[in-house]
Formats: structure tokens, sequence, C-alpha cells
């Protein structure tokens, strides 16, 4: 049985949008993270992933790691220094 969804009548609050955007780096890190172990995977279809390839998706882990330390830190005033 399928149900149907409402349609969605409100509009994000200001709350709703300032939490977004407090987020943001970290939606986007995870994002760019995806994107290259997307690349590793379909680099196995080309000879295997590069040097470069591997590098992507080091920084990119450690940007995951950065942006969500920092919006910890932001947000739980125990962690703060």
């Amino acid at each position: 049985m399928r149900t149907h969804l409402a349609p969605v009548t409100t509009e994000p609050t200001a709350a709703d949008l300032a939490a977004i955007e407090a987020e943001w780096p970290l939606i986007a890190a995870e994002l760019d993270l995806l994107d290259a172990e997307i690349t590793l995977l379909y680099a196995e279809d080309h000879g295997g992933p590069t040097v470069l390839d591997w590098r992507r998706l080091r920084r990119a882990e450690a940007r995951v790691t950065r942006a969500a330390t920092e919006m910890t830190a932001r947000t739980d005033p125990r962690r703060a220094a």
C-alpha cells in the first residue's frame, strides 16, 4: 500500500536556515569525500587509482575530520578551549 506524502506548505524558519548554515562546512566536506570515493571506484575500471586519487581521498577525509571537530567545538561548550 502506497501512502502519499502531504505537500510541504511551510517555509524554513530563520533558525532552520541558521542551523543549515552552521552545518554547511561539514556537509560540503562530506560531499567532497563522497566524490573522492566515487572517483576511486571508477578508477578501478581504468587501471586503478593514481597517487593523486589517493591524495585527494586523504585530504577529503582530513577535511571532514577538521570540519566535524570545529562544529563540535562550536556547539559543545565543554569542548571549547
